[in-house]
């Protein structure tokens, strides 16, 4: 029998910051893993990703 198992994530993003000549922005963005109420926030949504796959354990 196959087991399920959900896990939540809440992501927001904040914006701190562009470049005039370029127009590039750059965000920061908070990680909340809904079941374990842990937080960390990282400069870069690969970062991000990296955090949640270690927590899904697919790292």
């Amino acid at each position: 029998m196959e087991t399920k198992q959900v896990t939540s994530f809440v992501l927001r993003f904040q914006l701190t910051d562009i470049e005039m000549d370029s127009g590039r922005k750059y965000w920061r963005v908070k990680v909340t893993h809904v079941q374990e109420e842990k937080e960390a926030m990282f400069d870069s949504l690969e970062s991000a990703m990296t955090f949640i796959k270690e927590i899904v354990g697919e790292s």
